[in-house]
């Protein structure tokens, strides 16, 4: 199965409100291992750059000033695209501006159908923890030790690996290729298992005491008081006290 674990850097958050996707970061996951196969672009945004998204992303004005626009690359984009399932944190957000540019080109948005949410499904498994990508790479222990700032590509990369891990690890590939011969094991397993068990009988071990071991409980006996066994009632004096 093939999938594309994707994200976005922008002008700000809101694309309704004119802000534009300036980066886009792919990374193609076939049976949820990476094949090496990537995508990453700029994109001029045809606007100013905040100094607010600046700040996330490292991203001015200036640099992206010789980028292509949106529209100058958008075949090369869906043609890496396909029409496989789109991985994404918080995909609502991504999707968004990813189906804004497509409108102003004049392309079919993506289906949200089409989406997996990371944020989501990190969500349903860990409700009340924090879900940033950050925090869940801390919790799945991936490294993010060379992300100074938020980067499309680099943050596709750290959220394939996550997404890997929120689908249950390494372990979903376990069985796949497995042989004909550890086949047939499991299979000699399983009826051993089924089979009812036949024991061996053994002639019963002797159990009677010894004539020594007799003799020295005899002994032993012979030094209590009173033992429990010899009387026939509890003492009691004439008013039917206890004595």
């Amino acid at each position: 199965m093939r999938e594309i674990v994707f994200d976005t850097e922008t002008t700000g958050l809101s694309h309704q409100n004119g802000d534009r996707l300036v980066e886009i970061g792919c990374i193609e996951l076939i049976n949820r291992n990476e094949t090496g196969r990537t995508f990453h672009a700029y994109f001029h945004p045809d606007r100013d750059m905040p100094v607010e998204a600046e700040r996330v992303h490292g991203l001015s004005i200036g640099f992206l000033s010789d980028k292509p626009r949106f529209h100058e690359g958008v075949e090369d984009l869906l043609a890496f695209l396909g029409d496989a399932p789109l991985v994404a944190h918080n995909a609502a957000f991504d999707v968004g501006f990813l189906n804004a540019e497509l409108t102003l080109c004049g392309r079919s948005i993506v289906a949200m159908e089409r989406m997996i949410d990371t944020l989501a499904m990190a969500r349903s498994r860990h409700p009340g923890a924090k879900h940033s990508l950050d925090a869940l790479c801390t919790r799945y222990g991936i490294d993010r030790s060379h992300r100074i700032k938020h980067g499309a590509l680099l943050d596709a990369q750290l959220l394939a690996q996550l997404y890997v891990e929120l689908c249950g690890g390494r372990q979903i590939g376990l069985g796949l290729g497995e042989t004909v011969a550890s086949a047939a094991a499991r299979a000699a397993a399983a009826d051993a298992i089924a089979a009812p068990a036949i024991r061996a009988i053994r002639p019963p071990r002797p159990h009677a005491a010894s004539p020594d071991e007799i003799e020295r409980h005899e002994a032993f006996v012979a030094t209590l008081i009173n033992p429990v066994w010899t009387l026939t009632g509890p003492a009691v004096d004439a008013t039917g006290r206890p004595a």
